[in-house]
């Protein structure tokens, strides 16, 4: 959930896109139909969400914390400053241990979300934090600690599996179930591949090969995020279907970005953005992305278990409130971090 910027190694592998780039599965879109998708939808807004009462993906879905009530308030703090998209993590674990329970949960939550105007970016794999998931209660949060029980998926024991069975029936139950569901907006089919030193191909590669053949009416994309990884980088924009990003730089570099993404002549959207105390925030960089055409959908929602107030590598141990948010956009009470911030979206979304 991190981006490093290194603009000459930036241009050194779009280079190579176009002169090596492995050619796309089977599945993959045109770049007309992709474009003919993107503009039906009106400009993509929002925020990367999970409820304020859940610490990791698994406290999401499984059957004991699922929240919808919690998922339902917060679901319309979103609405009501026009956010229409929310970018959410599922995770095989809880599938695995209930897979009826989970989709009717997951469809639960569609309706909710859906009575609120916001479609669902669904996000299946993710490389990110701890490496141990394990079903039932999960851990209370570390104080001041950013993340501190959010879980990789899968672990870090099972990423490098040559027997990826397990994984396939669980991305074709969801896909299959949900695949003309238009309360779905994408599937983002892998976080970050690569980080924590989770440097998975074969998954990358197949959870691609596996979503194409099924043929699901939603796109499906997985985001780049880390520029120095080409193999990967070289993956993800060779089989997404739209081209998805990470970007916490300021608006000059991310600028920059977007420009070069753009080359592909196909859609873009940044599905991760907005960290303070690193100079990318709503007020220098949302307008940015409205201008240009570019969805918008930043780390965090609601302050909460997940702790993402505080940065990744400034731990505040007694847990006591940043003089400035890292991360998110509500109080658990509901009232804006920073009024001025809301203010803005609203207008950007003519409220």
């Amino acid at each position: 959930m991190r981006i490093k910027i290194v603009f000459f190694s930036v241009l050194m592998v779009f280079a190579l896109y176009y002169v090596q780039a492995q050619p796309s599965q089977s599945g993959r879109w045109s770049t007309e139909r992709a474009n003919a998708w993107y503009a039906q939808h009106k400009w993509i807004n929002g925020a990367n969400f999970i409820p304020s009462t859940a610490i990791n993906q698994l406290e999401m879905w499984q059957a004991d914390t699922f929240d919808p009530t919690t998922i339902d308030r917060e679901l319309g703090w979103a609405e009501g400053i026009g956010f229409n998209t929310v970018r959410v993590f599922l995770h095989s674990v809880a599938y695995k241990e209930d897979p009826e329970g989970f989709k009717k949960r997951v469809n639960e939550y569609l309706s909710i979300a859906d009575k609120h105007h916001i479609q669902t970016i669904f996000v299946f794999f993710d490389a990110c934090w701890n490496t141990d998931p394990k079903p039932g209660k999960q851990p209370v949060p570390k104080p001041g600690i950013h993340n501190s029980g959010w879980m990789q998926d899968p672990g870090g024991s099972l990423a490098i599996m040559t027997d990826f069975s397990a994984l396939k029936t669980y991305v074709d139950d969801i896909i299959t179930t949900f695949k003309h569901d238009k309360r779905i907006l994408l599937w983002d089919l892998y976080n970050e591949p690569g980080n924590s030193a989770n440097k998975s191909t074969e998954l990358l590669t197949n959870v691609f090969r596996w979503a194409h053949a099924i043929g699901p009416d939603q796109p499906v994309s997985a985001g780049l995020w880390n520029w120095s990884f080409e193999d990967l980088n070289k993956i993800q924009i060779a089989n997404s279907d739209v081209i998805t990003y990470h970007c916490y730089e300021s608006p000059d570099a991310h600028q920059r970005i977007i420009q070069l993404l753009k080359v592909n002549g196909r859609p873009v959207i940044c599905t991760e953005y907005m960290a303070r105390l690193r100079n990318s925030t709503f007020e220098n960089t949302m307008p940015m992305l409205k201008s240009e055409n570019v969805g918008a959908i930043n780390w965090g929602l609601v302050s909460g278990k997940t702790n993402t107030i505080y940065a990744w590598d400034t731990p505040i141990p007694d847990g006591s409130e940043p003089k400035l948010w890292f991360h998110d956009v509500f109080r658990k009470n509901g009232t804006p971090y920073k009024k001025e911030e809301t203010d803005l979206i609203k207008q950007l979304n003519d409220k």
